[in-house]
Order: C-alpha cells, then sequence, then structure tokens
C-alpha cells in the first residue's frame, strides 16, 4: 500500500491488520511512520504480537470484530481538498 507492505488489509473496511514478531520492537519509529501514513489515507492499524496470535487468538479475533461491527469510515478526501 503506498509506499508500505501490510500483512493483511480489508479495502471494504479501510483496516490494516499487522501481526509483529520481535523484530518490530526494534523498528518502531518505522513502524509508526507507516501507522501515521496509513491513518492519513483514511485506513485504521491494529496490531498484534505474534505470540498475542498464538497465545489468544480469541481475544484478538474479538478486538477485529469489534472494529469491523462499526460503519466502516468514509474515504478521505484527497489531498488539498476539505479542512
Amino acid at each position: 500500500m503506498g509506499p508500505y507492505v501490510v500483512d493483511f488489509v480489508c479495502f471494504e473496511r479501510r483496516l490494516v491488520i499487522e501481526i509483529d514478531g520481535g523484530q518490530h520492537d526494534l523498528d518502531r519509529a518505522q513502524d509508526e511512520e507507516r501507522d501515521a501514513w496509513l491513518r492519513e489515507n483514511g485506513f485504521t492499524v491494529l496490531r498484534f504480537w505474534n505470540t498475542e496470535v498464538m497465545q489468544n487468538l480469541e481475544g484478538v479475533l474479538e478486538c477485529i470484530l469489534a472494529q469491523v461491527a462499526d460503519p466502516p469510515p468514509p474515504n478521505p478526501l484527497p489531498p488539498g481538498e476539505g479542512g
């Protein structure tokens, strides 16, 4: 997406899901930059540690389902338009 690679994306719900391993603990600045770009382009980013997915899959799925239960956000205006 743009200059970034994401783990999972749902374009209809404008949702990105990232599953992070230990290397992401070292790359927080890069992750924050990517998340900011995604948010600026109308996406919500959910991040989970890979151990969380393996040990608490039900909780992770509940979090994702809670996010998609709400109506999808509107598409952002093109740069330079709006407020």
